[in-house]
């Protein structure tokens, strides 16, 4: 499995977080039609938020990367976020 993490933060990334929520199930629908979806989360935190999209290949989880951008540039570009730090890697573990 592939994991890739996005990290929110500075201008914007409230706001951005805020519209996600609002929009929980549009973000669901995106994110599950990518290929080889496992999990996903979104987490608020104090100056914005995180998302964790696990897939069975990077491929899949360089989807959701790609979807990601595509649905914030189409549907959250006011708010003026700036991209995210993003990582990515092998999942060593998971547990459910």
């Amino acid at each position: 499995m592939h994991a890739v993490v996005r990290a929110y933060s500075g201008k914007g990334a409230k706001e951005l977080f805020d519209l996600l929520e609002k929009r929980k199930a549009e973000v669901e629908s995106l994110i599950r039609g990518v290929n080889g979806f496992v999990s996903y989360s979104l987490i608020r935190t104090a100056d914005g938020g995180v998302s964790v999209t696990v897939c069975n290949t990077k491929v899949g989880a360089d989807e959701s990367v790609q979807k990601a951008r595509d649905w914030i540039r189409e549907n959250a570009a006011s708010v003026g976020v700036a991209a995210p730090a993003v990582s990515e890697g092998a999942v060593l573990l998971q547990l459910k």
